[in-house]
């Protein structure tokens, strides 16, 4: 049976001539010891930024989109003259995708308004001239190779900006579409993050979905391994740009890479771990410019007990905590299925909820760009008990940040949360909220956001 490897390279590692051509190195390496070779990418390192606000200027000044067109085309025809001089067709469905830009700016200049739908459009077109570059630049040196737009293969809903493959269609589709490709001895490069629904309408998994698109093919194309490819060299035990003696942890269970994806750790997309362990395949994190190093491997959670050593530290910033408290909130059914259900019609999401034993007060977490949203809603649900003084106030703090201590088996520990507030106390940080969740590998806890640092520093001394 043919072996299949499907790797994804983000941004950064298709940013620049220089970073596609580690990639050609890596992807010449793979196709010597693979079968079949996958091939998935991000756009190149700052383009869905550029492309998403000129759209946003474009709806005051249209002119904005002619600016924000010079520039890209300026990067990418570049690269591509420097990779591969004389593709002139390339050059040509490059500079469509950029005159579709256009067409799509002032279409958006003259309504007003940008909807989900017509950002997915917009937002799709980073990866697909990426893949046309990738694709052009293997093909240059030998490693056969054809771009596929995504849109043909990946059924999505119709959730824009976030949209979810639908797994039986898709597996289907690659079958008819990149199956050939492989049977033709090609790589395919695939376009991450963007799909179609049924009726052909561009959607995109959300950003950072481009790491969901590796989970997706890894699974559809039946792949041995998924390997993810980043700037770091692997998984860190805390962030190196806060902790200088970070450093790379040689394998994490699912749940650990859950937890710390959820909490900070944007080496990998927590939405990518799923399908990826649902079907027991090899994941493995590694970096672009420093192939020869081991990475991160994620095993499957076994379910034997584990030693509850910690294994990284992650930073939540741009946090708040959103409190609920009154004495006449003791003992009266229904106040947190009220508090959560308002939270949930303005569509926000709640990081980490604490609740004092005595039922006087809730408190949970969103984003600081969230709070006003949520208190607005929070007081519109509770008026008639504000002004009754059940509930004494709905307040929000300041900047806060969430730090989470992962390591599997740590409820089953004793000693690891008292090593851990001793380790606090001594470097001077005061904890505001605790949380731990009941998938026995993490420890959440809040301190003001100035603390951050100090505080990831502290417990990292811990990790052994």
């Amino acid at each position: 049976m043919a072996s299949t490897l499907v790797m994804k390279f983000g941004g950064t590692s298709v940013g620049s001539t220089s970073a596609i051509r580690q990639v050609i190195k890596i992807a010449f390496s793979a196709r010597r010891q693979w079968d079949n070779v996958a091939v998935v990418v991000s756009a190149m390192s700052g383009v869905t930024d550029a492309l998403l606000e000129g759209v946003t200027a474009s709806i005051r000044d249209v002119t904005c989109a002619d600016r924000a067109v010079a520039a890209l085309r300026e990067k990418h025809f570049n690269t591509l003259d420097e990779l591969a001089p004389g593709a002139k067709d390339v050059r040509a469905k490059i500079g469509g995708y950029l005159d579709e830009y256009l067409v799509l700016c002032h279409a958006i200049h003259v309504l007003g308004v940008a909807s989900p739908r017509i950002l997915d459009a917009v937002s799709s077109l980073g990866e697909l001239m990426s893949a046309q570059l990738v694709a052009t630049a293997l093909t240059e040196e030998g490693i056969f190779s054809v771009a596929v737009d995504t849109r043909t293969v990946v059924v999505t809903d119709e959730v824009y900006q976030s949209a979810t493959a639908l797994m039986d269609e898709t597996t289907e589709r690659c079958k008819t579409i990149i199956s050939p490709v492989f049977a033709r001895g090609l790589i395919p490069v695939l376009t991450g993050f963007i799909g179609a629904t049924r009726q052909g309408i561009t959607t995109t998994l959300g950003r950072g979905g481009s790491d969901i698109s590796g989970a997706i093919f890894g699974v559809t194309l039946d792949a041995d391994e998924i390997w993810i490819w980043t700037d770091v060299n692997g998984v860190m035990t805390a962030d190196p740009r806060l902790v200088k003696a970070a450093h790379t942890i040689p394998t994490l269970t699912f749940r650990e890479i859950s937890e710390l994806a959820f909490y900070g750790a944007k080496v990998l997309h927590p939405k990518a771990i799923r399908p990826v362990l649902e079907r027991g395949k090899k994941l493995w994190v590694k970096n672009t410019f420093a192939p020869a190093e081991p990475g991160t491997l994620i095993v499957p959670d076994n379910g034997k007990p584990t030693d509850g050593t910690i294994r990284a530290v992650t930073a939540f910033k741009g946090q708040c905590i959103i409190t609920v408290e009154g004495r006449g909130m003791l003992g009266v059914p229904g106040i947190a299925a009220r508090t959560f259900g308002a939270v949930a019609r303005t569509n926000t999401s709640v990081s980490m909820i604490s609740q004092a034993s005595s039922e006087q007060s809730i408190c949970f977490v969103v984003s600081c760009s969230s709070r006003e949203t949520v208190l607005c809603m929070m007081r519109d649900e509770f008026r008639f008990e504000l002004a009754c003084k059940d509930i004494d106030r709905i307040s929000a703090s300041s900047e806060n940040a969430i730090i989470t201590v992962v390591g599997a088996g740590m409820r089953h520990t004793p000693g690891i949360a008292g090593k851990i507030f001793s380790a606090l106390g001594k470097a001077g940080v005061n904890v505001i909220a605790i949380a731990q969740g009941s998938s026995e590998c993490s420890i959440s806890l809040v301190v003001d956001s100035v603390e951050t640092t100090k505080a990831v520093v502290a417990i990292h001394q811990l990790i052994t």
